[in-house]
């Protein structure tokens, strides 16, 4: 089984956040992790007409198919542990609705929770669980 892959905003600190969130309740070590600036986003995402560097979503690759926005969100809440695969249940909203919460927080993201210089390295122990 090819293991799902979230990408993210490396340099955004609500992305950060976000994917240390995923690590902490991801118990059995399902995702893989990728910052939308790194190689292995830029060799796959075009293969899915998908410019990295024009994103300001986070996106899932799970068996093949590519998730963007609150569908990503929810699909990677549904394999954490505890209480927060009940999020997922917020699928049966229209995509149009969940995804202009989704843009506003999207848009704001750098004003809100600010900006890194540099896109954050995980540490040794979890380098295996990143694609660079």
């Amino acid at each position: 089984m090819v293991q799902p892959v979230i990408f993210f905003d490396g340099v955004c600190n609500l992305c950060n956040a976000s994917v240390q969130f995923v690590i902490e309740h991801d118990q059995e070590k399902l995702f893989k992790f990728t910052a939308l600036q790194s190689a292995y986003a830029k060799e796959i995402l075009p293969q899915f007409n998908v410019d990295p560097e024009k994103l300001n979503s986070t996106l899932l690759l799970e068996n093949g198919v590519l998730y963007t926005k609150s569908s990503s969100a929810l699909r990677v809440a549904r394999r954490l542990s505890g209480l927060w695969p009940l999020l997922f249940g917020f699928i049966i909203i229209p995509k149009f609705i969940r995804d202009w919460f989704y843009d506003l927080i999207a848009k704001n993201r750098y004003k809100w929770w600010g900006k890194q210089e540099s896109c954050w390295v995980p540490t040794p122990e979890l380098k295996s669980r990143f694609y660079l």
